[in-house]
């Protein structure tokens, strides 16, 4: 195969502009908010459970206090932005939201609700929607494990599997805000079904409720009665060497690895960052991803293609969606600065 001579172009990646971003992180357990400024830094942090059992306007009055809250500060007339983060699905090009861990919500108009509470507040700036995985995927590569690369996956693999994709150093969440969605990738042709409705996803292998429903079916149990019998268990089990255990993670590192190749032969990623509840497990996951990695990254453009953990933990959510907001919003200065 001849490489080819000519090169493209890589866009700069360029620090937040001017001015402070509100920062709004909506999940099945907890809504936050903060004002983040150009270089990271989160003032006014806040956050409110999510609401159980009530109806979708239970769970906008929700955000609605963290907004309140947020205006209280005397930073707010500053706000020049606004970046959404919510669990998916998500559907960027209609500002809605169906979140499978927010049974009230579904084609949830949150944009135009969020665009409109900060309009009341006196802060009529422009919002951005995006999903959980791809504001994970801009924290990382602004400030986290992905900084410096201009082509990266980043991937939350817990209870599911997410994540996004970063392309020339653009921010690619593609017209419905769902690309990067690595979790459906189907890599097992014969595979169990999935939740999604294709079959051997890699979410229906790699997330944390397969890896303990897998190495469950196989007569797995944890040594104490009534002990945790979720990845986490499955986890320590295979720390000490339990077989069904290392098998469970094994199988799911194959799965990712699978998958994260496929998506840098695609588009020729060079780093795959990972985050999330499952990858808190350490090596006992990214020693089999890695493992396997070298029997799918075969080809020359791909074969240096490095997996690492995500480095920004629970602050991904509120960095990565003002992170979002200033990549994927017009600009209002016109800074050339660098990362």
């Amino acid at each position: 195969m001849t490489s080819p001579t000519a090169s493209f172009p890589t866009p700069r990646a360029r620090v937040p502009a001017a001015g402070l971003t509100v920062a709004i992180d909506i999940g099945g357990t907890k809504i936050a908010g903060a004002l983040v400024h150009p270089d990271g830094t989160m003032t006014g942090t806040t956050r409110r459970p999510t609401p159980r059992g009530g109806g979708a306007d239970s769970v906008m009055a929700a955000v609605t206090e963290v907004i309140t809250d947020l205006s209280g500060s005397p930073l707010w007339p500053s706000a020049v932005r606004c970046g959404i983060g919510s669990a998916g699905p998500v559907d960027s090009s209609r500002g809605t939201v169906s979140p499978v861990n927010i049974g009230a919500w579904r084609e949830f108009p949150v944009q135009a609700r969020v665009t409109a509470e900060l309009a009341a507040r006196r802060a009529a700036v422009p919002a951005v929607l995006v999903g959980d995985g791809v504001a994970m995927t801009a924290a990382e590569h602004w400030l986290g494990a992905a900084r410096g690369h201009a082509n990266a996956l980043c991937m939350v693999v817990s209870t599911g599997v997410g994540g996004g994709l970063v392309l020339n150093n653009q921010l690619h969440p593609g017209p419905t805000g769902n690309a990067g969605h690595i979790g459906h990738i189907s890599v097992a042709f014969d595979g169990e079904p999935c939740v999604c409705g294709s079959r051997g996803c890699v979410e229906s292998i790699a997330s944390g409720t397969a890896i303990a429903g897998w190495a469950r079916a196989q007569g797995w149990t944890p040594a104490e009665p009534g002990g945790d019998a979720t990845a986490a268990g499955v986890a320590a089990a295979a720390e000490a060497g339990e077989p069904v255990a290392l098998a469970a993670f094994d199988r799911a590192g194959r799965a990712l690895a699978a998958a994260i190749a496929a998506t840098a032969t695609l588009v020729e990623t060079d780093i795959a960052v990972i985050g999330g509840g499952v990858a808190g497990c350490g090596e006992t996951l990214f020693g089999p991803i890695r493992s396997h990695l070298a029997d799918y990254a075969t080809l020359s453009f791909v074969r240096d293609l490095t997996v690492v953990p995500a480095s920004l933990g629970t602050h991904a959510g509120l960095i990565g969606a003002a992170a979002a907001a200033t990549m994927l919003l017009p600009r209002a200065d016109t800074s050339d600065s660098l990362l």
